[in-house]
């Protein structure tokens, strides 16, 4: 029913694409748009992970490199019986992450530096086993195609307000352009929003599964929910549509392309992974949620049971 839905919405983007197009330009326009969109689902299919990753200057790292993130993703990746996929880094404070590419057999794993510097190794885990997870169920492909069709009705919609009103009889007119322009890319934002909530839950059980440790990546969760309204990423501020691809939304809300979350709310998604552990019987961390102040300490920065209080760490490998 998940890919049935995630299907369904992602024709309703298209749609939405092709009515802009009819919009500006009649029959043809609408044509026109379903080309464009073919042939931008096209490209995108062969060239979604080094479009994205250039987007983002992320730069291509080895064992030579850094061979604690490559050999903790070679780890996780064959738990997940996958292929070793590329592993970036992004020069960028803001701790986040995100999977690309077009099949497990073409991807990539991308993190920050943020990430790298902020992160216990064991929420490091989590993280990128949720990634792995995105890259398994072929998650990659899809939201790398929803943000450039997105992306392509934002342009198209504001070619509309400049075409349209020069028109007088078969444009939308001066009115409906300015509505077409406003309206057009937030129902893109909605139907994202959507897609990505339909598969974030998915990738975050499947991760927990795949690290052993479902409240490795719940402690995650917290940490880089606090920073991502501090510490602003402004490639992604550039380059909203593909706000969805990241693990936590990384838009600082203070523009309007944040107004929709693309992202389930992360208190939701670590009740559902406080639960995943008590099913697996997984030691369960202490209770942590989304409003704590950043940076959060967390699971292994506070006391517990099974040993004193430890300070909170200084990076993946403290």
């Amino acid at each position: 029913m998940n890919y049935l839905r995630t299907a369904m919405l992602l024709a309703g983007l298209t749609a939405l694409f092709m009515g802009v197009g009819y919009l500006i330009g009649g029959a043809s326009g609408a044509m026109i748009a379903l080309v464009i969109a073919a042939a931008t689902n096209l490209f995108t299919y062969w060239n979604s992970d080094r479009a994205v990753l250039s987007m983002y200057g992320a730069h291509e790292v080895d064992r030579q490199s850094a061979p604690e993130l490559v050999g903790l993703v070679a780890e996780l990746a064959g738990r997940a019986s996958l292929p070793m996929p590329r592993v970036f880094l992004m020069d960028e404070a803001q701790p986040n992450a995100f999977a690309t590419g077009r099949n497990p057999e073409n991807a990539a794993v991308a993190v920050t530096t943020g990430l790298m510097n902020q992160l216990s190794r064991e929420e490091l885990a989590g993280v990128i086993a949720h990634e792995l997870a995105h890259i398994r169920n072929h998650d990659t492909l899809l939201m790398t195609i929803t943000a450039t069709i997105a992306g392509a009705i934002s342009m198209l919609a504001q070619f509309g307000m400049f075409f349209g009103g020069n028109r007088d009889n078969n444009g939308p007119g001066i009115v409906g352009s300015i509505l077409m322009m406003i309206l057009a890319p937030l129902g893109a934002m909605l139907v994202q929003m959507a897609i990505s909530r339909t598969r974030e839950y998915a990738a975050d059980n499947l991760g927990a599964r795949i690290a052993g440790q479902p409240m490795w990546l719940a402690s995650a969760l917290v940490k880089i929910e606090g920073a991502a309204h501090q510490v602003p990423n402004y490639d992604a501020e550039r380059n909203p549509a593909t706000a969805h691809m990241f693990i936590i939304n990384p838009l600082s809300g203070h523009g309007v392309d944040s107004l929709f979350a693309t992202h389930p709310s992360t208190q939701n998604r670590i009740a559902a992974l406080q639960q995943l552990a008590a099913e697996l019987g997984t030691q369960a961390a202490p209770s942590v949620g989304a409003n704590e102040n950043y940076p959060p300490q967390g699971p292994w920065g506070r006391s517990s049971s099974n040993g004193p209080a430890r300070g909170p760490s200084n990076g993946p490998w403290g």
